[in-house]
């Protein structure tokens, strides 16, 4: 009995073999962005990151060379009814005002206490320029940072009631994925704050604080008690939003990006400058047109508004994800609403302090 047990065994095993020799690519091919149905969109990336990374190609690109950068808000997460960044500075500013009293009646503050998300919007990047100098400076960036984690700890997105991380988009993170595992840099370049970011990029993207770039305030070095620390000042140093974004990529990266990742209009100039280099290049405008499962919103949105952008996109050749009929899947709500597993998921954020990183993927 037992060799013709051995001879079946080496049946099986030789069988899955030949298998997986002989489908093993057309599996892998198929399956290294899960979250994306079979679409034009999905088409281009594999075949541009395909074409790039292969020696034997005239559009090689070295691997030194291969940087892709993303913004966050539209991008990688929700960014609606409001920024997640908005919705921290109107808790922080709930949390301050006893000790303003004048922000009772002044603008924008007023208006962030009483939750009038209206004359927020209206009030655009100057109201928001002026909560943040006001809730974001007088510590250091740790402190800050500290802040920020235990505020996603216990925050939630006011429609879906889900942490504002698990308002990611599954599709992003398998491309975030998909980029790396052949060699791609990957970068975030956003208007939203930088020392936010970095709190938990790296828990939720994968991407490390030295890769987040962002708006971000003015710092001074001081001695406290024989403590050298950094700390942040209320002004503004740097705004890292539309004509920004090129700017401080060639500051702070010093190399034009080969694939670039916007949602409006405030990434046109870093899609521009991104593809307008030489070699291959690749620009992709994530369009929200999913209504059922996110928001549906473009040319009159007042938080991500997809205007210029969009009819640029069409004369440049860039790739337009309709997130409607490209996305298998928006989010991944499974995973946190499960008691258990949605604490576990919480108390990975910002793991950083403990001197181990974990992506979500």
């Amino acid at each position: 009995m037992r060799p013709k047990i051995a001879v079946i065994q080496k049946i099986i095993v030789g069988s899955l073999l030949w298998f997986g020799v002989t489908m093993g690519p057309m599996a892998i091919a198929s399956d290294v962005l899960p979250h994306w149905n079979e679409s034009p969109s999905k088409a281009q990336i594999i075949s541009f990151v395909t074409r790039v990374t292969d020696p034997a190609s005239a559009s090689f690109v070295p691997v030194s060379d291969r940087i892709a950068v993303f913004d966050n808000d539209g991008t990688l997460w929700s960014e609606q009814p409001l920024y997640v960044q908005l919705a921290f500075l109107i808790d922080r500013i709930k949390a301050q005002a006893p000790d303003h009293p004048e922000w009772q009646t002044t603008q924008p503050f007023k208006a962030a206490l009483e939750g009038d998300l209206a004359t927020l919007k209206h009030g655009g990047k100057e109201s928001l320029l002026s909560l943040l100098a006001a809730t974001h400076a007088g510590m250091t960036s740790d402190a800050f940072r500290e802040m920020v984690c235990a505020w996603l700890a216990t925050a939630k997105h006011p429609q879906t009631g889900l942490p504002y991380t698990a308002m990611v988009y599954q599709p992003m993170l398998s491309l975030l994925n998909y980029l790396r595992a052949n060699g791609f840099r990957t970068y975030i370049v956003s208007g939203g704050g930088v020392e936010f970011m970095r709190a938990w990029a790296q828990d939720v993207y994968g991407i490390p604080p030295e890769q987040v770039i962002g708006t971000s305030l003015a710092s001074e070095f001081v001695m406290r008690d024989g403590v050298p620390e950094v700390i942040r000042l209320p002004q503004v140093s740097f705004i890292d939003d539309r004509a920004g974004k090129p700017i401080a990529i060639d500051h702070h990266i010093g190399k034009r990006p080969v694939m670039a990742f916007g949602n409006s209009d405030g990434d046109l100039e870093m899609l521009q400058w991104s593809t307008a280099g030489s070699g291959p290049r690749f620009g992709l405008i994530v369009h929200h047109t999913d209504a059922v499962r996110e928001v549906a919103y473009d040319r009159q949105s007042s938080i991500g508004r997809l205007d210029k952008a969009l009819d640029m996109a069409q004369k440049k050749g860039w790739t337009v994800v309709d997130m409607k009929n490209d996305w298998a899947t928006v989010f991944a709500p499974n995973k946190y609403t499960q008691p258990v597993l949605k604490d576990m998921f919480e108390r990975r954020i910002c793991t950083y302090r403990q001197g181990y990183h974990q992506s979500l993927g």
